[in-house]
């Protein structure tokens, strides 16, 4: 399986923002550094490749969730990103049994996760609306995915519901793009792949 395996610091200070969700990513960043001046394309290409950092997808794989959405009815871009945050890699993230979403891929991976009762180990699985997310029993007990979920409590969205009880969360309804964590410029991208 391909993974994204850049200088990651390197690439939030290129972006100008903290993809990757670690505390010191931006920590060396210049003030008074210079920006180039971009092309048109320049800026479209990266606002995309923001985009892949933040989910850590390959380009394959996201040309896939760009034809996906642009088959859907409605605005290609917000399409997209609500694809994009249905994947269970990110909703693990979301929801909070991890602190980063390549660590919320690893737990998917090592089979930590189950979707409505079922073990799923497909980080990129789509999760529908109504399904519930869950930490497996016996994970429950690791003191990172505890702390995590219980004493971080990262994202307080309005369309996922939390259980503390049961480490679970639910996915209640699609995201509005006014709701979506993100410092993105959807048209830019979606300009870019249809040229």
């Amino acid at each position: 399986m391909a993974t994204r395996r850049g200088p990651r610091f390197k690439e939030c200070r290129r972006f100008g923002v903290n993809v990757y969700g670690h505390p010191k990513a931006l920590k060396r960043v210049k003030k008074d550094q210079r920006q180039k001046k971009m092309s048109e394309y320049g800026t479209q290409l990266l606002e995309k490749q923001k985009l892949r950092a933040y989910y850590n997808l390959l380009e394959r794989q996201f040309v896939r969730y760009y034809d996906r959405a642009r088959k859907q009815e409605g605005v290609t871009g917000e399409n997209m990103l609500k694809l994009l945050e249905c994947r269970l890699d990110n909703l693990v993230y979301r929801i909070g049994f991890a602190n980063s979403i390549r660590q919320a891929r690893q737990m998917v991976n090592h089979g930590h996760i189950l979707v409505n009762g079922k073990r799923c180990d497909i980080p990129s699985a789509n999760v529908k609306v109504g399904s519930t997310v869950t930490l497996k029993e016996g994970s429950r007990a690791n003191e990172m995915y505890k702390k995590n979920f219980q004493e971080l409590k990262t994202f307080d969205l309005p369309y996922i519901e939390k259980n503390f009880d049961g480490f679970e969360g639910t996915l209640t309804r699609l995201p509005e793009r006014s709701e979506l964590p993100l410092e993105i410029n959807e048209t830019l991208i979606v300009e870019l792949y249809s040229k």
